[in-house]
């Protein structure tokens, strides 16, 4: 009877282990092998009043403003049904501290690759309903 157990056991930490390497495949920094070494990472992407936020559930990066930074604003745009819509992307890039002394953010990542915007908005956590009366 002890032996059923111990294997009972055993087999459920085997099996838990298992599961927790597939979620650390799901992670939102996915390391990719390149010549540079760049890293995927994937998150909602959006630009308010020209600042270029990326965030994902670890993390949250302020973007450098470049042509292809631009490029991906222009194609979350066209995804965007609300001006404060965030849309899905991955993207490979390169993460830094922030020089700018303009810019809050601690640190940036400059977007060397746009691997994939989704074709709608993210699901959105609160929503606030603006036809509500005020008192």
């Amino acid at each position: 009877m002890k032996k059923i157990i111990l294997l009972l056991m055993l087999s459920a930490v085997v099996f838990s282990c298992k599961n927790s390497e597939e979620k650390n495949k799901d992670n939102e920094e996915i390391t990719t092998e390149n010549a540079e070494n760049l890293k995927a990472y994937k998150g909602d992407f959006i630009d308010s009043n020209g600042a270029l936020v990326l965030m994902g559930s670890n993390f949250i990066y302020g973007v450098k403003r470049d042509a292809l930074s631009e490029q991906l604003s222009k194609q979350v745009a066209a995804v965007k049904k609300e001006d404060f819509d965030m849309v899905g992307v991955i993207v490979r890039g390169v993460v830094s501290k922030n020089t700018d002394s303009d810019s809050e953010w601690e640190e940036v990542i400059t977007i060397k690759e746009i691997m994939r915007v989704n074709n709608t908005p993210s699901e959105v956590d609160i929503k606030l309903d603006e036809t509500a009366k005020k008192k």
